[in-house]
């Protein structure tokens, strides 16, 4: 028999011999199709669709008996994990790739979502995918799917977090890089990552600090591949299954947000008219849904996970002020349904203890502990010396009404300087704090972020709670900082 010069002559060959078996004829088949070199390519660097993913897991969080603060427990390991990088700042794009990098090898199973304009920006870096939505999508399904938020920027990137979730009675855990301009949010230093991820996402599980390894971990997220839930929890970590109780758990601030309706002259609310102040702010998804009415209110807190809420919310502030006119705003204050008295100012705060070391702050108004619940009245240079800053208890019930005095001015309504709204004569802005639930889950309600654990031996608890914000008061604010000083 000649020489085989070529696959096609070999696979007439075969055609007419009857001893060369099935395997023979397919293994020369292929050989007959034409030629292409084999390479072994990179992971394709996709975006994919947050709504692909599997549904949030709502932590629990628990009192603690030494502290105020409460405890993280994770009902099974999370999955979907929000990284939120601040805009503009390259250098912390770098670390956000670091970050997804360590994420993506060493917590198999865990998906990273971005943020639509971050993730055709930072995809490029990544060779694994990544997921997102798109703008108009974002608030409902990051608040369905997302189990955890990451922020690295400053104070900002942390009210950008919080706004995804303006209109939900529910917020992921929120756990914050300060990497910032101030950062008097932020809890932890970016060279911390490694274990302040690690100890949040094992936070309630019975594996001791000094095995927080990868085989843990591993182990941890084995049956969460692929999107499927683990029905025995943190079960496959536990070894010889003893719990070591709520000192392995990451400690919990739920931060009060301020629930925000806008009324025209006819009482009818029209939050969903409210615009983001920049393109990088995604919609609210409620336009044309007739969401805040108290029938729809009833519907949206018992259907679906997200809790969509028939209010806006804010961690911060809501403001209302003069804008570009040249006079000054005049504004008709009520309590509880009591006239309190009329506003000729520049404008009108209504903040909580978080948004008091904020625009509250730089008007005049108290620095207030983000654990007393309560909010904030305090006016934006007033006319009257006379006018001083108010603290009220939480569920204080506030209205601000446009007052006729105003000669038919528009006048800017802001919530936490990311939704904005204009408002004439006769219309409301009615304001009072969230209502924090105590559940047999936990608590409910309010911004969850994972604070710092102290490293100081304090038995009482309280060195734990006030450390962070202590240390913010004299290190970043410069509280009562004494003239004369050296830097």
């Amino acid at each position: 028999m000649s020489r085989l010069c070529c696959p096609a002559q070999a696979f007439a060959l075969l055609n007419t011999t009857s001893k060369v078996t099935n395997i023979t004829r397919c293994r020369l088949k292929l050989a007959a199709q034409p030629w292409r070199a084999f390479s072994v390519s990179t992971n394709r660097r996709q975006i994919l669709d947050v709504s692909t993913l599997s549904n949030r897991i709502v932590p629990h969080y628990q009192q603690t008996k030494t502290a105020s603060l409460l405890a993280l427990h994770w009902p099974e390991p999370p999955r979907n994990i929000l990284l939120m990088p601040k805009l503009h700042a390259p250098h912390v794009t770098v670390s956000a790739v670091e970050f997804a990098k360590h994420i993506h090898n060493n917590y198999p199973g865990l998906n990273l979502v971005f943020e639509s304009h971050v993730a055709h920006t930072i995809h490029k870096d990544l060779p694994f995918p990544i997921y997102s939505a798109a703008p108009a999508d974002a608030t409902a399904l990051y608040a369905d799917k997302i189990d955890l938020v990451t922020t690295m920027g400053g104070d900002g990137t942390i009210l950008r977090a919080a706004s995804l979730f303006s209109s939900h009675f529910g917020v992921p855990p929120i756990l914050a890089f300060s990497m910032g301009t101030l950062g008097f949010l932020g809890e932890w230093k970016f060279d911390e990552y490694k274990r302040a991820f690690r100890e949040c996402y094992m936070s309630g599980c019975s594996v001791s600090t000094e095995d927080l390894g990868d085989p843990h971990t591993r182990t941890a997220t084995t049956r969460a591949i692929d999107g499927l839930p683990d029905p025995e929890g943190w079960d496959s970590v536990r070894g010889n299954g003893k719990c070591m109780g709520l000192n392995r758990t990451s400690k919990i601030l739920l931060r009060n947000r301020l629930r925000v309706g806008i009324y025209d002259s006819e009482g009818r609310n029209i939050n969903e008219h409210i615009l983001p102040t920049s393109t990088a702010e995604p919609s609210l998804g409620l336009e044309g849904e007739p969401v805040f009415t108290a029938q729809s209110s009833t519907a949206g807190a018992t259907g679906g996970r997200s809790g969509n809420s028939p209010y806006l919310h804010a961690i911060n502030e809501v403001s209302i002020d003069r804008g570009s006119h040249p006079h000054l705003a005049i504004i008709d204050i009520f309590v509880n349904g009591h006239f309190l008295t009329e506003a000729v100012a520049d404008g009108i705060l209504i903040s909580t203890p978080t948004g008091s070391t904020a625009y509250s702050l730089s008007a005049g108004g108290s620095i207030v502990h983000p654990l007393v619940k309560s909010l904030l009245i305090t006016p934006i240079s007033p006319r009257s010396l006379s006018f001083r800053p108010l603290v009220l208890p939480l569920h204080t019930k506030v209205v601000l009404r446009l007052s006729k005095r105003n000669r038919g001015r528009e006048l800017p309504v802001s919530i936490d300087g990311k939704r904005r709204l204009g408002v004439t004569i006769g219309m409301e802005v009615r304001v009072e704090g969230e209502k924090l639930e105590r559940t047999e889950d936990g608590w409910k309600g309010g911004v969850p972020c994972v604070i710092r654990a102290s490293n100081k031996n304090d038995s009482e608890g309280f060195g734990e709670d006030d450390d962070s914000w202590v240390g913010g008061l004299n290190g970043l604010l410069k509280f009562n900082y004494p003239f004369g000083s050296g830097s």
